[in-house]
């Protein structure tokens, strides 16, 4: 008989071979300044799980039913979503911060037959019934993090059923891509998907059993059980996390001895500003993995410095695969970051085993087959497209999305074009230089995000600045949009011009930046909702489009 593959059975056997680890701890409240946590043990989180199955299958709940999931990070999270698992049903995961009327689409879109919610997400279900016309149970859960189905001690009952058996190609979840440069997607993944990133994402970085993880990342936390770690719940609001207390985050590791952490470059450089204005350094962490975003080059040392039993990494990919490569500090700072602040773009590193990674020349339609796309050769800037055991096949009801992102290939491979353009470089490693999409066409050739933003970063006065255009299509003129570190500055024109005089004469000091002649300055640039590091150059553009005041200057003047 064929083993299942089931992800849930992960914790099972976990909670079964070390039954008295903690598996979880959940913030609730400050004793004696230190953060008071509610702990609960594999055993304890096994039986939690246990009893939300129990609950989820009374509700008449079944195997392959989709549940829409809405509940709090750490504990509601965890028991409801591997009780999905072990049900055989699929949790569909939507990202909180994207809006209400993106939120509403999706939740069509994805036709749940549950509900499995907190009372504000049950009281919603109700006031949009339009769009949950599909849901026909609805499972209360606790609005408080800490609340539990089964009391201090408890185990899992002998007579509690196992997970349910999987094929590694059945259906596991959907979840819904952030929308960063376009509408969310649900995006449907396998068991076998998710075993498959386990494994690559335990032998890419050595995790081991009994780590203590602080996942800044609702999502990522679900890998946790399945690697055998104990999980510290974040203070911060996943919808919102870039406003996030680097404060709160930096006592969590320090006070319960935080081995790894996964978060975006957004809350990573808060903590690095945090650590280095305080004179904090986190000895106790082996890895922080940073995504969601290029890492800015000065992150990389800053946040390098704080760490000095540990590395900082980068792992490449997307929602519809992730991981694809990966990159060190180490790597970065010795070897790649000077091309970076040249105009190379940014190196994401050496590529996973098992994957496939191609560069393709660009194409704005479908590619029905591999053999319709042209592979371009190491250095040529291109399409990247990937393939292996974590990609996955499918858009969730949007046969044509699927049809544009999907190339098939011989033998029954399937590639996924990432929306971003790269290229490879002589040693192998794969490069980014901007999402396709926002690419600046302009009479002298395109220019690309990665290749232009990171020439400015070293202005002390600027935070980041995002490559946009202005014009109509063929005739595109590109501008420099900049985020001062001081706000405050906007209202004077005058300071307006000291910068843009700066940022001219950085732009002509690289000859592929020197046709960038207008400079426009935004007080808080429009970011993504699931990392707050994205930056929306889209946005930005429609902005400048409207009529915001830009700035021109000689720097001979």
């Amino acid at each position: 008989m064929t083993a299942s593959a089931n992800i849930a059975r992960h914790l099972a056997a976990y909670a079964a071979s070390n039954p008295r680890q903690v598996a979880l701890k959940i913030p609730r409240g400050r004793r004696a300044g230190r953060i008071d946590y509610l702990a609960l043990s594999y055993a304890e989180l096994s039986a939690e799980v246990a009893a939300q199955r129990a609950r989820l299958a009374a509700a008449g709940l079944r195997p392959g039913d989709r549940a829409l999931v809405m509940v709090r990070q750490g504990l509601p999270l965890l028991a409801t979503v591997f009780a999905l698992f072990e049900l055989g049903a699929l949790p569909v995961v939507i990202d909180p911060g994207m809006g209400r009327e993106n939120f509403l689409r999706c939740v069509a879109r994805s036709r749940p037959r549950a509900l499995v919610g907190i009372p504000a997400a049950r009281l919603a279900s109700w006031l949009f019934r339009g769009s949950f016309r599909s849901v026909e149970i609805r499972l209360a859960v606790s609005g408080t993090a800490t609340a539990r189905l089964t009391a201090p001690g408890a185990i899992r009952p002998a007579s509690a059923p196992e997970a349910l058996p999987r094929a590694p190609g059945d259906p596991a979840a959907i979840l819904f891509t952030s929308g960063s440069t376009g509408a969310p997607k649900g995006v449907r993944y396998t068991h076998g998907q998710f075993d498959a990133q386990v494994q690559l994402i335990r032998n890419a970085y050595s995790i081991e059993p009994g780590e203590i993880d602080l996942p800044l990342l609702p999502l990522f936390a679900l890998f946790a059980p399945a690697l055998g770690l104990t999980t510290i719940v974040p203070e911060l609001d996943p919808s919102r996390p870039g406003r996030a207390d680097p404060a709160k985050l930096a006592q969590a590791v320090l006070q319960e001895n935080v081995t790894m952490s996964f978060g975006s470059p957004t809350l990573w450089g808060n903590l690095a500003v945090h650590g280095h204005r305080t004179g904090l350094s986190f000895p106790s962490l082996r890895r922080v993995l940073c995504a969601g975003a290029p890492v800015p080059p000065w992150l990389w040392e800053s946040l390098s410095a704080l760490l000095p039993n540990g590395r900082l990494h980068s792992p490449y990919g997307a929602t519809e695969a992730l991981p694809v490569a990966t990159i060190s500090a180490a790597e970065v700072v010795n070897e790649t970051a000077a091309a970076t602040r040249t105009g190379a773009g940014a190196c994401v590193g050496h590529i996973l085993p098992g994957n496939m990674v191609k560069i393709i020349a660009p194409v704005d339609g479908l590619i029905r087959t591999l053999a319709d796309a042209f592979e371009l050769a190491p250095g040529q800037i291109g399409e990247i497209i990937v393939a292996g055991p974590t990609v996955t096949l499918d858009y969730d009801g949007l046969p044509e999305a699927t049809a544009s992102a999907k190339i098939p290939a011989p033998d029954g491979v399937v590639f996924h074009r990432l929306g971003d353009l790269g290229y490879i470089d002589a040693n192998g490693r794969l490069w980014f230089v901007g999402r396709k999409v926002e690419t600046v066409y302009t009479a002298r050739g395109p220019l690309y995000p990665a290749q232009v933003e990171p020439l400015f970063d070293s202005h002390p006065e600027i935070r980041r600045v995002a490559l946009v255009s202005s014009g109509s299509p063929g005739r595109h003129r590109p501008c420099l949009v900049a985020e001062p570190v001081n706000p405050k500055l906007l209202p004077d024109s005058a300071e307006c011009r000291r910068l843009t005089r700066d940022l001219r004469q950085i732009a002509l000091s690289h000859e592929h930046t020197a046709q960038i002649k207008t400079f426009y300055f935004h007080p808080s640039f429009p970011v993504d909702v699931r990392h707050n590091a994205k930056i929306h150059r889209l946005a930005l553009a429609r902005w400048v489009a409207d009529g915001a005041t830009g700035f021109e200057s000689d720097p001979k003047r």
